[in-house]
C-alpha cells in the first residue's frame, strides 16, 4: 500500500505553487522531518517536509513543474521501507541537493560527557521558543501566518496549540503597524516575538524600529526598557529578487541602541535565541532561508544559551584567521579544509554577535596567526568586515604581516538568475584565494 503525498498549503491564501525541487529520488528512505522537496509560492520559497517514515515510491509531478494545486498528489509513500524503489538503475546519479537535512556538522566547545544530538536550524529556533514561551508567560510572538498556517518557514509550527491565539498572535501584513503594536508591548513589560517574512520588509518598519525600539532607552534617561525580538530570514534565499535579498546585518549593527546577532550553527540559533528573548534591549535577530534546513549537533541541556557578544572558534591554526559570520561560514569553514590541504592552517571564527561585536577574539586570532580575512554576504561599503579590519588593526597592528582581506557579496543588487546569485556571493574558492594572498604576499 502506498499513501499519497500532496501538495501542501504552505500558507492560508496559497492555491498553488511551484515545485521547483526534489531533494529525494524514487527509492529513497526518508525519515519525518526530512526535507523532501522545495515549493514555490508568490511570497517566498519554502521547504517541504516528510511526515512520515517509508520509502518514496512514484514521484508524479516532476520538479520544474509550475501552477500545482494545493492538495494534488505529487509523489507516493510505501510504509514499508524494504518496498523495492522504482528508480530508474541505469539513470546517471542525482547530484547532492545544496539545500536539507544533509549531514549534521560536529561543533567543539561542549565537554565530552554532555550528549549531542543532530538538529536543524528550524528546529532549533523552534525548541528556543517554545522553552522561553514555557518558561515566562510575558512571551509572545507575532507575525504573518505564524499561527493558524505554522509559519511561513514552519518554525512557529505547533505553538499555537501549545500556547493559543492570545501568544501566538497573526498579524496583517503591515509591518509598521505590528512592529510598533510589538514595541507598545514591550515597554508595558512584556516580551515580543515579532517575525517578518523576510527580513528586507523590516524596511518598511525602521521608524518604530529605530526611534521607538532603539532609541527609547536613551530618550527616556533609561527609565524605559524595551525588551524585543524581531527576527526572520535575511539575505540571499535562492531566486527571490533584489527585493527579498537584502542582507541587514550591516544596516541594523549601525544603530547604537540595537543588538544584532546572526548565527550559522543550529545550537549558536538556539542558545542566541534564548539570550535575545531574555536580554533587556531589542535584539535584531537574523537568519537564512539556506540554513533552515541545515542539521548541526546541538548539545542536550536543560538551558542552552549562548551569551551575546561572544565569538566562537570553530577551528583553531597559526597561518591565517578567518572571520566570518551567518550562511557565509559555509564557504568559510569549506575553504579551511581546501587550506589544509594545502597546508595553510586557518584559525575559524564565527562572529554571530555583531553588536556588540567580539573584536578581541578576533585581534587575539591575529597575534596569533598575523593575517587576517573577512568574510560575509553583504555588501562590501559600510560593511560588518570593514569595520571589524579598523578595530583589529588598531587592536593589532604589529602583529600583522599583511593587509586585512575582504571577501564580500558583489556591490549590486542581488541577481534573479541562479548562476548570477551565486556568483554575487562568496565562494570557498574566493576565500581561499584571499587566504593564499594573505599568506604569500
Amino acid at each position: 500500500m502506498a499513501t499519497e503525498i500532496r501538495m501542501p498549503a504552505l500558507s492560508p491564501a496559497m492555491e498553488e505553487g511551484r515545485l521547483a525541487r526534489w531533494f529525494v529520488a524514487e527509492g529513497d528512505a526518508v525519515e519525518p522531518g526530512d526535507v523532501i522537496a522545495e515549493i514555490e509560492t508568490d511570497k517566498a520559497t519554502l521547504e517541504f517536509e516528510a511526515v512520515a517514515a517509508g520509502r518514496l515510491g512514484r514521484i508524479l509531478v516532476p520538479e520544474g513543474s509550475e501552477a500545482v494545486k494545493v492538495d494534488t498528489p505529487i509523489a507516493l509513500l510505501h510504509a514499508d521501507a524494504a518496498v523495492a524503489g522504482t528508480a530508474d538503475p541505469n539513470a546517471a546519479p542525482r547530484p547532492a541537493p545544496r539545500r536539507g537535512r544533509g549531514t549534521a556538522l560536529a561543533e567543539p566547545g561542549w565537554p565530552a560527557h554532555v550528549h549531542r544530538g543532530p538538529l536543524i536550524v528550524r528546529e532549533a529556533l523552534r525548541a528556543a521558543l517554545f522553552e522561553e514561551m514555557q518558561r515566562d508567560e510575558s512571551v509572545f510572538v507575532m507575525g504573518e501566518e505564524i499561527g493558524s498556517a505554522e509559519g511561513p518557514y514552519r518554525v512557529t509550527q505547533g505553538l499555537l496549540d501549545a500556547f493559543g491565539s492570545g501568544r501566538v498572535i497573526d498579524v496583517p501584513v503591515t509591518e509598521a503597524a505590528f512592529s510598533g503594536i510589538g514595541i507598545g508591548a514591550a515597554f508595558a513589560g512584556q516580551r515580543p516575538v515579532v517575525e517578518f517574512m523576510n527580513m528586507s520588509f523590516a524596511l518598511q518598519a525602521m521608524d518604530q524600529i529605530v526611534n521607538s525600539a532603539a532609541f527609547t532607552h536613551y530618550m527616556s534617561g533609561g527609565r524605559i526598557a524595551c525588551p524585543i525580538v524581531f527576527r526572520g530570514p535575511n539575505g540571499a534565499a535562492g531566486r527571490v529578487g533584489a527585493q527579498h535579498a537584502m542582507c541587514l546585518a550591516a544596516w541594523a549593527a549601525h544603530v547604537p541602541g540595537l543588538k544584532v546577532v546572526y548565527p550559522f550553527a543550529a545550537s549558536d540559533a538556539k542558545g542566541l535565541l534564548k539570550a535575545a528573548i531574555r536580554d533587556p534591549d531589542p535584539v535584531i535577530f537574523l537568519e537564512n532561508e539556506r540554513l533552515y534546513g541545515r542539521a548541526f549537533e546541538v548539545p542536550a541541556l536543560d538551558d542552552h544559551l549562548v551569551p551575546l557578544g561572544r565569538a566562537r572558534t570553530w577551528r583553531e591554526g597559526g597561518d591565517v584567521t578567518l572571520a566570518g559570520y551567518g550562511p557565509a561560514m559555509a564557504a568559510v569553514l569549506e575553504a579551511a579544509d581546501t587550506l589544509a590541504a594545502e597546508g595553510i592552517a586557518a584559525e575559524v571564527i564565527d562572529l554571530r554577535s555583531l553588536r556588540p561585536l567580539d573584536v578581541e577574539a578576533v585581534a587575539a586570532s591575529v597575534r596569533k596567526t598575523h593575517r587576517c580575512v573577512t568574510v560575509e554576504e553583504g555588501w562590501p561599503q559600510g560593511g560588518i568586515g570593514a569595520y571589524l579590519a579598523a578595530e583589529v588593526t588598531r587592536a593589532a597592528f604589529d602583529w600583522l604581516d599583511a593587509p586585512i582581506g575582504s571577501v564580500t557579496g558583489a556591490d549590486v543588487p542581488m541577481p534573479y538568475a541562479e548562476t548570477l546569485e551565486e556568483l554575487a556571493l562568496p565562494r570557498a574558492a574566493d576565500v581561499v584565494a584571499a587566504a593564499r594572498h594573505a599568506c604569500y604576499r
